[in-house]
């Protein structure tokens, strides 16, 4: 029964990355903790390995598709390994009950800053946001525009979703979406392809420094991975027809349900 419920969580997980290339971290800890009774620390590398795994297959998707800003992608993922081994470490000394505030107060920051880009229309960025962006992007190419500002803000966005794959368990896309389109003149489908990419990358250090820690997994931790990637399939094939805003709204809706869910059990 446990098996068929991992299974069930795991292909939800993987559409929801695939959908929006940050939801599947976000709420990944919570489907385990809460589906198969697992503790915040002990939920956070199995969900790291089902995101990863699943962000892998995405971002290949991605990169045929021609998508993926890579170059971008490979300096995020530096710049969080660097700190994905601290975020470990942190959260071996944090207690669960610490580790499930932080995790609610993310979420719900997160949250708010997709509602916000959520409501804002076209006009309203091309006007405020023209001047601000820090990564500029070629009209001809719509790649990146290489400079000291481009690969200082990607580098410091790469830092923090490092730390927070690290501790959390979450992938860090949660965090590179909304600071990509935020820095960024990236359109959100190539946002969401570049982030899975990170996340595969960051998810196979943070995972490797888990196992070594002894990370162990049962059947339904290994449903819950494997399905997980049906879901990413599944996800990634609809992606593209359904608006972006929608996508945006729908995310910051569930996480702030999810938060307080996390909360209530915290509270508990």
């Amino acid at each position: 029964m446990l098996s068929l419920t991992g299974g069930l969580l795991g292909l939800i997980i993987g559409a929801v990355l695939g959908l929006t290339g940050a939801g599947g971290g976000i709420f990944a800890v919570p489907a385990l903790v809460f589906g198969l009774g697992m503790d915040i620390r002990s939920a956070a590398p199995v969900a790291l390995l089902a995101v990863g795994a699943a962000a892998a297959l995405g971002a290949v998707q991605g990169l045929r598709r021609g998508i993926v800003r890579y170059k971008a992608a490979m300096v995020l993922a530096a710049a969080g390994t660097v700190t994905a081994p601290l975020g470990v470490q942190l959260a071996h000394w944090l207690s669960p009950r610490w580790l499930n505030l932080v995790f609610v107060a993310i979420m719900l920051v997160i949250a708010y800053r997709m509602f916000l880009s959520s409501r804002s229309t076209q006009a309203d960025g091309d006007l405020r946001d023209e001047q601000a962006k820090a990564c500029k992007v070629s009209k001809d190419t719509g790649r990146f525009l290489w400079n000291l500002r481009t690969a200082t803000t990607l580098g410091s966005i790469g830092v923090v979703s490092g730390l927070a794959t690290g501790m959390l368990g979450v992938g860090g896309g949660f965090i590179i979406v909304p600071a990509l389109a935020h820095f960024s003149e990236l359109r959100m489908h190539s946002i969401v392809a570049t982030s899975l990419m990170v996340i595969a990358l960051l998810s196979a250090v943070t995972v490797f420094i888990a196992w070594s820690h002894g990370l162990l997994l049962t059947a339904p931790t290994w449903a819950f991975v494997l399905t997980a990637l049906v879901g990413m399939a599944g996800g990634r094939a609809v992606a593209l027809r359904i608006p972006s805003k929608m996508l945006q709204r729908v995310f910051s809706i569930t996480c702030v349900s999810v938060a307080a869910l996390m909360l209530m059990r915290n509270v508990g």
